[in-house]
């Protein structure tokens, strides 16, 4: 691969988010924990750092839960199934556990998301186009969920999407690793360690 041109290139983090990664966020009180989060966040930085250093462009995306009349969060069906913990306050815009970790903040652009896709009824893509942006880094959580979807939809869109392959993390080894095996079919692969060094070539 050849080095990154900077100019055109951002960084895409996919809900790295206080609640769904801190010990006190919204998914740690339900039992909802990733296994490998211990290892996501110090891989993302690595790439954070270098992005910051060399002045590229860093996106948060962040899953939102719209407060409904009340505050009460209007939840998809099929979410409130599968998290039925997700409560009042959760995910909520603005609110701590909305917000991207801090190992990792700030980010440039924060676009709120309410679907796995942060291409999906956002303003993502008219950012993109507005910064020059062609190429995408993209990491996250989670690997089958947001990130997968994000990235197939970077793809038909024609932004050049590269996955971060250790700065994304599922709620099970298996789903991470065909996750990522299916998603290599489409895009490249690289680690953090990686990115960061072509971005500090660059």
């Amino acid at each position: 691969m050849a080095d990154f041109d900077l100019r055109h290139t951002a960084l895409l983090i996919v809900d790295l988010q206080n609640d769904f990664l801190h010990p006190k966020g919204a998914y740690a009180r339900g039992g909802a924990v990733l296994p490998d989060a211990a290892n996501l966040v110090p891989n993302m930085r690595l790439v954070t750092e270098a992005m910051r250093a060399k002045g590229g462009v860093i996106i948060s995306t962040q899953f939102t839960l719209v407060p409904g009349r009340g505050g009460e969060p209007l939840i998809s069906p099929h979410l409130k199934q599968l998290r039925p913990f997700l409560a009042k306050g959760d995910f909520q815009p603005g609110a701590w556990g909305h917000g991207l970790v801090d190992e990792l903040a700030p980010a440039d652009f924060v676009i709120e998301k309410v679907a796995y896709s942060a291409f999906y009824m956002t303003r993502l893509e008219f950012v993109l186009r507005k910064l020059g942006i062609e190429s995408l880094l993209i990491g996250g959580i989670v690997t089958n969920g947001g990130v997968a979807s994000t990235l197939r939809d970077a793809h038909v869109r024609d932004f050049h999407a590269s996955l971060l392959t250790d700065g994304c993390a599922a709620f099970s080894r298996e789903a991470h690793e065909a996750s990522i095996a299916s998603l290599g079919t489409i895009v490249p692969k690289l680690t953090c360690a990686e990115a960061a060094a072509r971005i500090k070539a660059a």
